[in-house]
């Protein structure tokens, strides 16, 4: 029987241009590898004539970033009859709105930081909480333009003031939350494992922690209490099904367990396109799961539909 041709969506213009890149390439190659017919589209603004013209059976979505997981290219997808892979419009669009997210998840029991959410030149003027706490776009990915106050810090981050800021007028500022960084995907109605991640830096899990070779280190399963593995796995599929996502999502999580700590257990995001890099989680937990990249990645095209 022949396979599907695939079309995979790579590229764009968002700030994750680059990300989404290896993410796409990465997928081609293993579905080109798994007997798939693929076409590699880079994003333009052309896409629907390009996709038109391609007329693929599947579309891998590979885009991160405004634009390929907001609802954007769902939409376009949507109008063109062309099933695609992750989640549908409205599901892209409040998981992208990491206000609306929140609101959503902590609905179904899922505790989230207590949070503002303001113009950035609102936050530059004067601490909107008490520091430490989290200044993060509200509509990026790959933490781009989030930046941490700490405590005793006498001023909110100047760099918000900037005229060539580029991530957006809209903020949320966060309580920070110290202790492990933990993240969980969900793959269709099962969770799988919880991975810790460890930065090479004495830095937060930025866009290098996450992409760059050797920029952290996996914990894979996590080193942590079978309750906790457990509350995590159930506050990620909760959250998945909260806000409507399909397919592949992955959750972030924090958890305090230091010695002085207050021993919270907190969800950050949700990311209903998570990288598909040679240094992402979601393939190296789906090996812990017992699916192999390639074996992943056909579950992903085989999912794909259109009104998700």
């Amino acid at each position: 029987m022949t396979k599907k041709h695939v079309a995979v969506l790579m590229g764009g213009w968002s700030s994750e241009r680059t990300v989404s890149l290896s993410s796409g390439g990465a997928c081609a190659s293993a579905l080109e590898a798994a007997g798939y017919r693929v076409s590699r589209i880079d994003v333009d603004r052309d896409v629907s004539a390009v996709l038109a013209e391609v007329k693929p059976d599947v579309a891998f979505n590979a885009l991160h970033g405004p634009y390929g997981e907001d609802g954007t290219i769902q939409g376009v997808l949507e109008f063109l009859q062309i099933p695609y892979t992750h989640s549908g419009v409205m599901a892209s669009a409040l998981a992208m709105d990491k206000e609306r997210a929140k609101i959503l998840v902590k609905k179904v029991g899922v505790t989230v930081a207590e949070a503002k959410v303001m113009s950035r030149l609102e936050a530059a003027k004067a601490h909107a909480i008490k520091p430490p706490y989290v200044v993060k776009p509200v509509a990026e990915g790959s933490s781009f333009g989030v930046l941490i106050v700490k405590e005793g810090r006498a001023m909110p981050p100047q760099e918000l003031y900037s005229s060539d800021w580029p991530y957006g007028d809209i903020v949320m500022v966060e309580r920070y939350i110290a202790g492990r960084e933990l993240t969980c995907a969900v793959m269709g109605d099962v969770a799988l494992g919880v991975t810790e991640i460890f930065p090479t830096e004495d830095t937060f899990y930025d866009f290098d922690a996450k992409y760059a070779e050797g920029g952290s280190n996996h914990h894979c399963p996590a080193k942590i209490l079978p309750n906790i593995y457990q509350k995590i796995q159930t506050m990620a599929l909760n959250a998945h099904k909260a806000i409507g996502c399909r397919g592949v999502s992955r959750s972030d999580f924090r958890f305090d367990d230091r010695v002085n700590g207050l021993n919270e257990l907190v969800w950050l995001e949700v990311n209903t396109q998570p990288g598909m890099t040679p240094t992402s989680l979601v393939p190296e937990l789906a090996v812990h799961a017992g699916h192999s990249f390639s074996e992943l990645l056909s579950w992903m095209v085989e999912d794909a539909s259109c009104c998700r």
